[in-house]
């Protein structure tokens, strides 16, 4: 029934072709803002319409299937010059021309589209950070650590180097919204054992947009937004494609990628490959057994970009599969098997996995559509379906702790084209979500979740300074099923409760001059609590926990400001940004020393584990996060970035559990002009983290600070037209012990002497990377 209706929504929508405007093409110039001279291969490209152009050897383009009337913003890039965007008046333009200004320092990438109304990050009052797909492609082993690596404000709760999740300003979980081509990713994110779903490779660019995003995307957006979007459709009759493959020497990590997407007469589509494989991880006192994982991930994209807009089908199809191990210990501090062996380094780097072992599966389709609707506007219509399945392996192929989540979502956006300065924007947003146990080990109950939000938003741009105001209103339902154990005793009580919120955002942005701008924002955000959080009762494999929810829980809500003032010279650019967040009802688990549980598994073997109860507090966060990149000549490039974030619990006037520690990042890269070469460098980087003694003391430890020193070297070869890029880069080069205040796997509370904790993280990691874009036809 509801494949029909989809159906039905597909047809009505390319039947009504007479209401959208007629195809027009425009033309244009890129050149030179000195000399006028044209810059031929510059990308020349519409976001909101998913459509881009190369120029030629003349410095020419043209932009086909572009809708007739309506406001658009253009973006231009070009090596060597700054990142050029301009909003353009369609219906009063016939040819355009762009001039760039040359520059030193690093094309940045300038446009932020994941806010309600894309534009220039400059005129965009939320603190946003923008990775581009160079960048991206730094080493990492996935793009939660690609991000945390690169930017000022976000970190990473971790296990090893098979699981990541993004925590930004001090919050994670489920107050983190990932979004994959303008849909929300269901991935069950109140785990700690599990990271995002999605393949690290397949992002052109990411945004991270930090602070409060309740605006736009609702509960769960309390803490920010990761915004991930695929390449731009290849130019009109191109098929291109990318070879990605790497290997890191730690856990002996083979990361391999292919890639290939075409454009013909505004049919558009894309196909990506893409597998991981690794075995155990090292510390720099051993290998930790059972570590390893293998990923896998199928995607595509097929579509049509016409003058009426854009409307792609995306599906892709994630499976990952992580090794688990409950750390056993001689008493030499060797790790033993269950049959009390000690393990070799034959079986550390044996690429099958032992159990226990995780199961991760998630299937997405998405049907992503931007129509532009004559001189009144445009409307975005965003519909996803998911199928996320999460199994727990512990001693054979079937699951015994198993969640299959199947979530439907819709959004949709109505912009008015811009008039007056004034640009405003109308929502509506609806998703619901089944989840069902298919396991015999039983931790959450299963449950129905319902949402639904609307919001409005305008903003108006002056010549130098723009202002942003909205409300948005949310509800939300959760039912809870009833469950009993196998003693007829009842495991999960029949909840239902439901929620609802008002929020606001105000926003504002002034340049003081071409380099020197400032940015404001405050607002309000709320988060529904998950039925987790509710409904849990039993152990949490992979944590060491046995998990006791609340349903008497009610929503978290917040209310925070950030300010940022930003400066951007000819050889300096520098950003430094502020924020307090203050958090009603705060919503986590604890544990008091002596809360302690014993289970019996299915062989009648009896286990402790601490309970940890789900709670609420009153909280406040603040902090700062600042970066400063120095380019005093052309070969020479000097990063720095700061993050810190100060979180207290208010009710109890003591920290918050699980914040990072504050850290420093230097980096220094030195880029020499090669012959038959582009974009050689040679880097020394050094990543310093303070002491974290801002602990929940009665279940979490101390970390002392440390300081990795890293390094790089990398080039692209040119053989005639055709570059390849290669690069050689070392994490921890000095092979540090040290423990990450957010590691899983650092000790425990500080009054456990329990053997299963207090594993280092990763050591010396060596990493060689292969990048060979190419075109198959122009």
């Amino acid at each position: 029934m509801k494949n029909k209706i989809l159906f039905s929504i597909l047809l009505l929508l390319f039947s009504s072709y007479s209401v959208f405007p007629n195809v027009i093409s425009i033309k244009g110039k890129v050149v030179d803002a000195n000399s006028n001279d044209p810059l031929p291969g510059a990308t020349v490209s519409v976001p909101d319409l998913r459509t881009s152009a190369i120029t030629n050897s003349n410095g020419e383009f043209l932009l086909t299937n572009i809708p007739a009337k309506g406001t658009y913003l253009v973006e231009i890039k070009y090596i060597g010059y700054k990142v050029f965007t301009q909003v353009v008046d369609l219906a009063n333009v016939s040819e355009l021309q762009f001039k760039l200004q040359p520059t030193s320092i690093e094309t940045k990438e300038v446009v932020v589209t994941g806010t309600a109304v894309s534009g220039s990050n400059k005129r965009t009052s939320t603190s946003a950070t923008v990775l581009n797909r160079a960048e991206l492609l730094q080493p990492s082993t996935n793009l939660v650590d690609a991000l945390a690596k690169q930017v000022p404000g976000v970190s990473q709760i971790s296990t090893g180097l098979a699981i990541s999740k993004p925590v930004i300003r001090g919050l994670g979980y489920n107050r983190i919204v990932t979004l994959d081509n303008g849909v929300k990713q269901q991935g069950q994110q109140w785990g700690d054992e599990h990271g995002i779903e999605i393949d690290q490779f397949k992002a052109e660019r990411v945004e991270v947009l930090r602070g409060a995003a309740s605006l736009q995307y609702g509960s769960d957006a309390l803490g920010g937004v990761i915004n991930l979007l695929e390449p731009l459709p290849a130019p009109e009759g191109q098929v291109k494609g990318e070879v990605i493959t790497n290997y890191s020497g730690n856990n002996g990590l083979s990361a391999n990628s292919v890639m290939l997407e075409g454009n013909q007469n505004g049919f558009v589509w894309q196909g990506r490959g893409s597998y991981k494989n690794a075995y155990s991880f090292k510390t720099p006192t051993g290998y930790f057994p059972n570590s390893g994982y293998n990923e896998t991930d199928v995607n595509g994209m097929v579509g049509l970009n016409k003058s009426w807009g854009y409307s792609h089908l995306n599906v892709s199809s994630f499976r990952n599969n992580i090794g688990f191990y409950d750390p056993v210990v001689n008493a030499d501090g060797s790790f033993v098997n269950e049959d009390g062996e000690v393990y070799t380094n034959t079986q550390f780097k044996d690429r099958s996995l032992d159990f226990p072992r995780q199961d991760i599966r998630h299937f997405k389709i998405s049907l992503n559509n931007n129509f532009a609707l004559g001189s009144s506007g445009n409307l975005k219509a965003d519909f996803g379906y998911q199928d996320n399945q999460r199994r727990e392996l512990e001693d054979g192929p079937t699951p015994s702790l198993f969640f299959d989540l199947k979530t439907y979502s819709a959004d949709l956006k109505y912009y008015l084209h811009e008039t007056s300065g004034w640009q405003p924007v109308f929502g509506l947003s609806g998703d619901a979500g089944h989840s069902e146990n298919k396991g015999v080990e039983l931790l959450i109950p299963a449950y129905d979740t319902y949402g639904f939000g609307a919001f409005a938003y305008a903003k108006k741009s002056w010549e130098k300074s723009t202002l942003s105001l909205g409300a948005r209103y949310d509800f939300r339902k959760n039912d809870g099923k009833q469950a009993f154990d196998d003693d007829g005793n009842s495991k999960f009580p029949l909840f239902s409760n439901q929620f609802s919120n008002v929020s606001g955002a105000l926003g504002f942005t002034h340049q003081f001059t071409d380099a020197l701008n400032f940015k404001a924002n405050a607002g309000t955000a709320f988060r529904s609590p998950n039925p987790a959080e509710l409904g849990s009762n039993g152990v949490h494999e992979g944590t060491f926990r046995y998990e006791v929810g609340n349903p008497n829980l009610t929503p978290e809500r917040s209310y925070q400001a950030d300010l940022n003032l930003e400066y951007d010279g000819k050889f300096v650019t520098a950003n430094i940004g502020v924020y307090e967040n203050y958090v009603h009802n705060y919503i986590y688990a604890s544990n008091m020393a002596g809360d302690n549980i014993d289970v019996t598994d299915e062989d009648g073997n009896v286990s402790n584990y601490p309970v940890y109860r789900y709670g609420q507090v009153n909280a406040n966060l603040y902090g700062a996060e600042a970066s400063l990149t120095i380019h005093p000549v052309a070969f020479i490039h000097f990063e720095n970035t700061l993050g810190y974030t100060h979180a207290q619990n208010l009710t109890m006037d003591k920290p918050l559990p699980f914040i990072p520690a504050a850290n420093i990042k230097n980096e220094l890269r030195f880029e020499p002009k090669i012959k038959d070469t582009r974009d050689s460098y040679f880097s020394v980087g050094v990543n310093s983290a303070f002491q974290q003694n801002r602990v929940d003391s009665e279940f979490e430890t101390r970390t002392s600070g440390y300081t990795l020193l890293n390094a790089g070297i990398g080039t692209t070869l040119l053989f005639g037209k055709q570059p390849l890029k290669l690069s050689v880069s070392a994490n921890n080069l000095l092979d540090q012990k040290y423990y990450d205040a957010l590691s899983r796997l650092k000790p425990g509370r500080l009054d456990q002497n329990d053997p299963t904790f207090g594993i280092y993280n990763p050591g010396r990691n060596v990493t060689f990377g292969l990048y060979l874009p190419f075109v198959l036809k122009k």
